[in-house]
């Protein structure tokens, strides 16, 4: 049934997030501290192994000396137009808006906010979002966005432990955002060739380096301002290949 993997990858994140807002305050604080800490080193850990791909992998092959290069125009341009547009000022007020609208508002905005930010960026720059919804998509296979959902569902409960309600929003976003690639994977797939998806992956991994290091509060990172580079690597490097 194409579509399932998305259902089920939305469904996880409520569950997750209903978990972790419920047993958050029953939970000890040095607890939920600790168990954030601990999913920001495996995205650490992730991060580094996805953004290799820009030295290794069949997109380092195909594009040879150019990949880091890709890359690095992908971030630097993507950077600058998401700056420009400011991204991440415009989901933070979208958070805020969400939480007056959802909830009794008060002291509450900030940490409301910052859950739906991190977590709609978190479960969307990944590369199975992108893969997941085009096997469910071209091959009505949700096997792939089934395990993703898994890894979101305790994402969505450590998060909510510590963010609260902020975070099952991000469910919204993860519907349109998947739904509407599983929607357009039979077009997409013919250009999304093994090497232009590593180049996604690339930049997703990179993308997801910087919100682990906002995680462990290492370094604040306008990561939203990045996601324009998510398309702008897939779409350098099919020109690329095309004209190589």
């Amino acid at each position: 049934m194409t579509g399932l993997g998305t259902g089920i990858n939305v469904l996880a994140i409520l569950v997750g997030t209903g978990l972790g807002a419920v047993l958050g305050d029953r939970l000890p604080k040095r607890w939920r501290e600790l168990m954030v800490s601990s999913l920001a080193l495996f995205l650490l850990a992730m991060g580094v192994y996805q953004a290799m791909q820009a030295f290794t992998g069949e997109f380092a092959t195909a594009a040879g000396g150019a990949a880091t290069i890709l890359i690095l125009a992908a971030l630097v341009l993507g950077g600058g137009l998401g700056s420009a547009i400011d991204l991440e000022s415009r989901l933070d007020t979208l958070g805020g808006w969400l939480q007056r609208r959802f909830s009794r508002g008060g002291a509450e905005d900030h940490r409301f906010a910052t859950g739906f930010v991190t977590a709609t960026l978190l479960f969307c720059v990944g590369p199975m979002a992108v893969l997941g919804a085009f096997a469910d998509g071209v091959q009505g296979d949700p096997g792939i966005l089934a395990i993703k959902s898994i890894l979101d569902g305790f994402i969505a409960l450590a998060f909510a432990a510590n963010l609260g309600w902020g975070v099952g929003l991000s469910a919204a976003a993860v519907l349109v955002y998947q739904g509407g690639l599983t929607a357009l994977a039979s077009v997409l797939s013919t250009v999304m060739v093994p090497a232009v998806i590593g180049s996604l992956t690339a930049v997703g991994g990179i993308l997801i380096l910087a919100i682990s290091l906002r995680m462990l509060e290492l370094r604040e990172i306008a990561v939203a301002n990045l996601l324009p580079a998510l398309p702008l690597a897939p779409i350098a490097t099919a020109v690329y290949l095309a004209l190589a």
